[in-house]
């Protein structure tokens, strides 16, 4: 995982994993309008899944 892509992950979390999918990028966009930090955390998570 990148410099740029942790930016990303903090700074607007659904625009760091727009290219793990659809299910993904609404997962973090929920987490993210619940609560920046749910959101911050499941965009690290998905970007470190070595299986994706």
């Amino acid at each position: 995982m990148g410099c740029l892509r942790v930016i990303f992950c903090i700074i607007f979390p659904p625009l760091a994993v727009i290219d793990k999918g659809c299910g993904s990028i609404i997962i973090v966009f929920i987490l993210t309008c619940l609560g920046w930090i749910p959101g911050v955390i499941a965009a690290l998570i998905i970007n470190n899944n070595p299986n994706s």
